[in-house]
């Protein structure tokens, strides 16, 4: 079975993988710069114009492996020199112009940027236009497209644009580091940064300092690894040398108990689940940043009480998540959380360590209820606040607004900040079909909300409190 959904993907595991296995030998800083050279070890391109351009850009890629541009606060980075690849965009004239006698294009254009050659086709002045639409809307032929690059597309807040070299640019001020871009960019010139080295050292040192480190794993791991099965994978994980695996969404069931409580107590409330919708609200409407629930997020929360059961613990979350690995480097969640990694990273740390997961006999997964489980997608948060509510008799009339991608986030939000919103809590998901499409997972698909909802079933514990009450590490 494919690990990954895309060969871009593939080519990124590569190089963390190899990135990895030099880190665990102690030799990173010596083989480094050979690592391009084993991943195209021959003189034919394969992906390129030739064989120096795809080892320069690898290059690039170890570099990201180990951490990025340390300058750049943003954990989404853009490789330049594999971003040359897409046309420009912006609006074209198709071949299905045909010349017609109204010139509606040529009249509602303010810009003076379409003209007609001496075939009588619609030609635009790349120059003048200023990419408002009006001749597309008009042409009656929809002769006119805007081609807009990938990582545009993807990018619903308009974070990036092109820069004065033709290449991505992402504006930091916008951007909330969801990694749709980073998914949908076909070259793999948007990536995100990898603190897998960090990971690597934290497991080295623990034998030798005496602590332990301990695997976060967000539910969403239930949708992938489908090659083995999740009792094969914590095996693994252990093998890694973390002590302990602790489900995600036994924060999660912490955090729906604590949040609905919050939620009756000031009748109206935003979720702090998801890192990529609270950034979006800070930035773009921080009007309405009161109403953010002050709970901390799942991951936090269950690693905050892992640090007071253990202080001299470390604690590594492990999800589909790009946006995590900005929420660690906030100091309010930084103290529990020492690194943030993806569903992609933890396969090339197996691999790294030449470990057959499938071979593994099955460990068992601390327990979390069905509610805590079915937060990795769109909607289990809000039925779990409703559960929440349930379960502490609280009097309540529980209108949630569950939003599945960014821009039904912002269409909520703005009805919110017009007072014309009729709910009372708003679940806000950057990623469409909620955790289980975030950038880092192996795979996407429709199939990964039936495995949660199924992963939540198997779940011995069916409330929330049980699962509270029998938390123990």
């Amino acid at each position: 079975m494919r690990k990954f959904d895309t060969k871009v993907q593939h080519l990124k595991y590569k190089v963390l993988r190899e990135t990895a296995r030099e880190a665990w030998a102690d030799r990173l800083h010596e083989t480094a710069l050979d690592i391009p050279k084993r991943i195209v070890p021959d003189k034919i391109p394969t992906m390129r114009c030739c064989v120096y351009k795809e080892r320069a850009i690898l290059a690039d890629r170890v570099k990201m492996a180990i951490g990025g541009d340390k300058s750049n606060p943003n954990v989404i980075e853009v490789i330049d020199i594999a971003c040359d690849e897409c046309p420009m965009g912006g609006y074209d004239v198709t071949n299905a112009c045909r010349g017609c006698l109204a010139h509606r294009c040529e009249d509602v254009c303010r810009f003076g940027a379409i003209t007609f050659d001496k075939n009588y086709v619609a030609q635009i002045d790349k120059t003048k236009c200023k990419e408002c639409g009006a001749c597309a809307k008009v042409c009656p032929y929809s002769a006119i497209l805007n081609f807009k690059r990938p990582c545009e597309s993807a990018c619903k807040i308009k974070a990036i644009t092109m820069g004065d070299d033709k290449q991505a640019k992402i504006d930091n001020s916008k951007c909330i580091s969801c990694g749709a871009c980073v998914y949908q960019c076909p070259f793999g010139a948007i990536t995100d940064k990898s603190f897998i080295l960090n990971v690597i050292d934290m497991l080295k040192k623990s034998e030798r300092k005496h602590y332990k480190v301990y695997a976060v794993v967000a539910p969403s791991i239930s949708s992938q690894f489908r090659y083995a099965k999740l009792g094969q994978v914590i095996s693994g994980l252990k093998a890694l040398g973390f002590h302990t695996v602790i489900e995600a969404a036994l924060g999660a069931d912490m955090v729906a108990q604590a949040e609905s409580k919050e939620l009756t107590e000031k009748g109206f409330l935003m979720s702090s689940c998801c890192p990529a919708f609270v950034s979006y609200v800070e930035i773009n409407f921080p009007e309405l940043v009161q109403y953010i629930s002050h709970n901390l997020s799942p991951m936090a929360t269950i690693a905050k009480y892992v640090k007071e059961k253990d202080p001299t613990a470390k604690v590594v979350f492990i999800g589909p998540c790009t946006a995590k690995k900005a929420e660690v480097q906030k100091p309010e969640v930084g103290k529990y959380v020492d690194a943030a990694m993806t569903f992609e990273e933890l396969q090339a740390l197996f691999d790294s360590r030449d470990l057959e997961i499938t071979e593994l006999t099955e460990d068992v997964l601390d327990n979390a209820s069905y509610f805590g489980r079915i937060f990795a997608r769109s909607g289990g948060l809000s039925d779990a606040m409703a559960q929440g509510i349930k379960e502490q008799g609280l009097d309540f009339e529980f209108k949630p607004r569950a939003c599945d991608g960014i821009e039904e986030c912002r269409i909520a939000l703005l009805q919110k900040s017009r007072g014309k919103l009729d709910a009372n809590f708003i679940e806000g998901m950057a990623c469409v079909g909620g955790c289980i499409g975030g950038a880092g997972c192996l795979t996407h698909g429709e199939k990964n909300k039936a495995e949660v909802d199924k992963y939540g079933m198997e779940a011995y514990e069916k409330s929330i409190r049980d699962a509270i009450a029998l938390c123990s590490l």
